[in-house]
């Protein structure tokens, strides 16, 4: 098993301070959690600070246990500045994400109520306040109001946008290690396992919704989709542009 590495040692005593810290003062999720930028609740420092805030043990035991995994043998081959700037963009790459999709759900929704005559105004005054307009459902499907509400009112928090850069960034590099899955008892190759497991798991409910067929998984799939989709581009460039001589193809 790999030696832990000195930033990915740095990022796990970080990542485990917020826990603590958040559990023991839950009002730090208001100050530390990513919100929708129009929402009151957003501060600057968010797209940071939401990589280090998690929901429970098993959000961060997942998230952490990856970070060692896949983030010690990259900081082995990179070194830690170039590892650690590759691990924060796939992070921030997975805020920018999330919020051009929910701007586009939150646009929509609020498109479609001031067509109706409804007032930008009344309507950010009752979602800022936690409540709804009834009269909304009766405008909206189902989908445009969940996906409105959520967009303005939900909040991204953890590791997982950085994770799927590192998956991908350990995909492109060693694209024939075998992976251990649980419950699957043969080992499965890297190039294989994670883009079918990124397609079926965040593409789908990415598309379909969190609450397809009543499962209700509380995760913000396009943030995993951003932190790999700039996991990508980052390698793809790194690739092109700098590797040509070493061991890429």
């Amino acid at each position: 098993m790999m030696k832990i590495t000195p930033v990915v040692k740095q990022l796990l005593i970080i990542n485990i301070i917020f826990f603590i810290g958040s559990q023991l003062v839950p009002v730090s999720y208001e100050y530390l959690a990513l919100f929708f930028p129009e929402n009151p609740g957003f501060k600057f420092w968010q797209p940071i600070s939401h990589m280090f805030m998690h929901g429970g043990f098993a959000h961060i035991a997942f998230n952490m246990f990856a970070l060692y995994s896949f983030g010690s043998t990259l900081e082995h081959f990179w070194g830690g500045k170039k590892f650690l700037f590759f691990y924060i963009s796939c992070g921030l790459g997975a805020a920018l994400v999330n919020f051009a999709v929910n701007y586009y759900f939150y646009q929509d929704g609020l498109n479609i109520l001031l067509a109706n005559g409804f007032n930008k105004g009344d309507v950010l005054a009752l979602l800022n306040e936690g409540k709804i307009d009834t009269r909304w459902q009766q405008i909206l499907t189902v989908s445009e109001f969940k996906h409105f509400t959520e967009a303005y009112l939900g909040t991204v928090i953890g590791a997982s946008g950085a994770v799927y850069g590192l998956l991908v960034a350990f995909t492109f590099m060693f694209p024939n290690a075998e992976l251990g899955i649980m419950f699957i008892p043969i080992p499965i190759k890297a190039k294989y396992f994670v883009p079918v497991y990124m397609l079926l798991f965040d593409g789908f409910f990415g598309i379909f919704g969190s609450s397809f067929m009543g499962i209700e998984s509380g995760i913000a799939h396009y943030a995993h989709i951003g932190g790999a989709l700039f996991g990508f581009l980052i390698m793809w460039y790194w690739k092109k542009n700098q590797f040509n001589s070493n061991r890429w193809n």
